[in-house]
């Protein structure tokens, strides 16, 4: 495969998974804000933190109400990863490989993205509740998995685009879980409250993780969360779960088999993916979880800038960003 495809196809599958994360996060907000009590503000600031863009977001807007953090998030041309800026990427992305996808993939696509500018015309985000518009939108994106689940055939495009899946998923959990513990930890007082228990769930759900949870866990627990987020094998929205299958997407691409590795992306990525595979939760959470997550953020850029390099550099024109910032 074509340096060029490849990196349009992994770029692809990064910026999908941005927008379905982007479109997530902003529904499950505002489920929140529904269920908060009256003299409990609006929480849009932990949000936008979340995403890595805070500097770029005060350097726009004097405050964090509602209209301005949804634009900024959804609609803003300014912010290179908000929803519409992802999904035109996107969009972008599989225009330039439009011979490598399916009728369905594209024109589901084309849908979307449609979907999204007529939002951004209609200044959707000035409406009082405009939640379904981000449900639809989510709900698009992953029937879009769906139609490309059983159609498109698995060659080597099929793993780069995956891989970008689960790059990004990873770095999305990972910071989606150090705004609430980190921004959002509550006075000792607020330890077991209904609003710290309002506030857990709202993390769940924002990664579609909260039935899954009970059944697993039980009781709202923190640490049993951050195991759920960090380590659980089973979850596939957990960052040991995204990397291992990002191994196996970029092993499959190397074809590379047996133990070993056979060149610095994979070398990476392994090195990460074992760390988590034998590391306890009680020693993520004793070492720090804030710093934890952000060695953990700039170790997941570092494996982005290795498969740049390996695979990706003979390119020399790119509209696509390798890492979000800090």
């Amino acid at each position: 495969m074509l340096s060029r495809v490849a990196n349009s196809v992994y770029w692809l599958g990064r910026y999908l998974e941005r927008s379905e994360n982007y479109s997530r996060f902003i529904d499950v907000n505002f489920n929140l804000m529904a269920d908060l009590p009256p003299n409990v503000k609006e929480q849009w600031e932990p949000l936008i933190r979340a995403t890595g863009d805070y500097d770029l977001y005060i350097s726009n807007y004097d405050s964090f109400n509602r209209e301005d953090a949804i634009h900024f998030l959804a609609f803003d041309s300014n912010n290179p990863n908000s929803l519409y800026m992802s999904i035109s990427k996107a969009r972008e992305n599989a225009r330039v490989v439009r011979e490598n996808l399916t009728k369905e993939s594209w024109e589901k696509l084309n849908e979307i993205y449609l979907f999204v500018k007529d939002g951004a015309d209609k200044r959707i985000w000035e409406k009082e509740d405009c939640s379904q518009f981000f449900m639809d939108v989510k709900y698009g994106i992953q029937l879009l998995y769906g139609i490309s689940e059983n159609s498109v055939a698995r060659t080597d495009g099929w793993y780069f685009i995956h891989l970008g899946q689960y790059l990004e998923r990873a770095d999305k959990t990972s910071r989606i879980l150090d705004v609430k513990y980190h921004i959002l930890l509550p006075s000792v007082e607020e330890v077991g409250s209904p609003l710290d228990f309002l506030h857990w769930t709202a993390l769940l759900k924002s990664v579609s993780g909260f039935n899954f949870y009970r059944r697993f866990y039980g009781k709202i627990e923190p640490v049993n969360i951050v195991e759920l987020l960090v380590l659980n094998k089973y979850f596939p929205r957990s960052v040991f779960f995204c990397l291992t299958h990002a191994e196996i997407c970029l092993r499959t691409i190397s074809g590379t088999t047996g133990k070993g590795y056979s060149n610095t992306a994979e070398k990476t990525l392994g090195a990460l993916q074992s760390q988590l595979e034998y590391q306890d939760v009680n020693e993520v959470i004793s070492s720090g979880l804030h710093e934890y997550l952000d060695a953990l953020q700039v170790k997941i850029n570092n494996i982005s800038d290795a498969i740049h390099d390996n695979f990706f550099k003979l390119n020399t024109y790119s509209m696509n960003q390798n890492t979000l910032q800090e």
